[in-house]
C-alpha cells in the first residue's frame, strides 16, 4: 500500500520558517518525481514546487521562488519543503504527491492527506 504522510505544519508568525516532510512508503521513491501543492478553502489546488528523481530538476511557483527550497533523501524515503520568510498568503493545507516528472502538469498518481500551515501573528 502506497502512503505519503506529510508532517511539520503548524502555526508560525510572518517572517518565520517551517520545514515540511513527506514520508513515503510502499513505492521506490527514487523512481518518482515529487511535488508539493497547497490549497485554501474555496480555491483550486496550487502548485508550489517539484523535484525530479535525481534532484537535478527543481521547479518552483513564482510566488515561493527564493523563499522555499525542495529537497529529497531517497535513502530515507523522504522529501522536504523548507519554507522561509513565510507570509500570510502562504497559509494553506500543503500536500505532497508522487509523479512522473517534476513539473506542475505532471501526472501525480499518489497523494498525501495534507498538513496545515498557518501564518499569522
Amino acid at each position: 500500500q502506497v502512503q505519503l504522510v506529510e508532517s511539520g505544519g503548524g502555526l508560525v508568525q510572518p517572517g518565520g520558517s517551517l520545514r515540511l516532510s513527506c514520508a513515503v512508503s510502499g513505492l521506490t521513491l527514487r523512481q518518482y518525481a515529487v511535488g508539493w501543492f497547497r490549497q485554501t478553502p474555496g480555491k483550486e489546488r496550487e502548485f508550489v514546487a517539484a523535484i525530479s528523481q535525481n534532484s537535478y530538476i527543481r521547479d518552483y511557483a513564482d510566488s515561493v521562488k527564493d523563499r522555499f527550497t525542495i529537497s529529497r533523501d531517497n535513502a530515507k524515503n523522504t522529501v522536504y519543503l523548507q519554507m522561509n520568510s513565510l507570509k500570510a498568503e502562504d497559509t494553506a493545507v500543503y500536500y505532497c504527491a508522487a509523479g512522473d516528472r517534476a513539473t506542475p502538469a505532471s501526472i501525480y498518481d499518489y497523494w498525501g492527506q495534507g498538513t496545515q500551515v498557518t501564518v499569522s501573528s
